[in-house]
């Protein structure tokens, strides 16, 4: 599995782009916008994508999935349904940030416990509300490795002022979902560096150990 970080929007959310190095076939999670670029940056790798991974339905993160998914007549999986009503104001929210977004109705709605294959990988899908109550985080056991969205970042969390969102379910499913993971899973957050779960756990001033001890 390779995966390269391709920031989007003037939010810089982090879009990434997940591969399969012995099929070439790959995803983009989060393809917010600055669509040329993507496309740019997949052809230079050599990848034939298959689909889109949409991690939760705000606007830097999806706003313009459905584009590309017409465009290319690729698949939409995720997020969970829950975040329906975020997907459901893009077009309402692209006008508010100053960031084209389009409505659109995923292909597969996720759910905790499934998963979802990215040429000959598999990746799980966890549930992980709070942020927005549909946020969904992909791992790949074998590499240790996940995709947390807005989450979790190095050294914070993602907000929970937006509607619907829950800062105590946040924290119980970084800590009661994540955590079992493992110290050693090196995730891309939506935006910023990349840490671990062990890192975090250590230093992060909402949810290391210290914090909630």
């Amino acid at each position: 599995m390779r995966a390269a970080i391709l920031p989007v929007t003037p939010l810089q959310q982090n879009c990434s782009l997940i591969w399969c190095t012995h099929t070439m076939k790959g995803a983009l999670v989060d393809p917010g916008g600055d669509l040329p670029m993507l496309k740019a940056a997949v052809a230079k790798a050599g990848v034939t994508l298959e689909k889109i991974l949409v991690t939760h339905g705000h606007i830097d993160h999806c706003g313009e999935a459905g584009v590309l998914a017409k465009e290319l007549g690729l698949p939409i999986e995720g997020p969970h349904e829950a975040d329906r009503f975020w997907i459901s104001r893009l077009d309402e929210d692209g006008k508010k940030y100053g960031i084209h977004g389009q409505v659109f109705e995923p292909d597969r709605w996720l759910m905790g416990g499934d998963t979802v294959t990215v040429g000959d990988l598999t990746l799980e899908v966890i549930h992980c509300p709070g942020h927005t109550p549909g946020h969904v985080v992909f791992y790949h056991g074998p590499s240790r490795f996940a995709i947390v969205g807005d989450v979790l970042f190095q050294g914070s969390i993602g907000r929970t002022d937006f509607p619907m969102g829950n800062h105590q379910d946040l924290l119980d499913a970084i800590t009661q979902r994540l955590w079992p993971l493992g110290s050693d899973v090196t995730f891309i957050p939506g935006h910023g560096p990349t840490s671990t779960f062990g890192h975090e756990r250590k230093t992060n001033m909402f949810v290391s150990d210290h914090a909630l001890g």
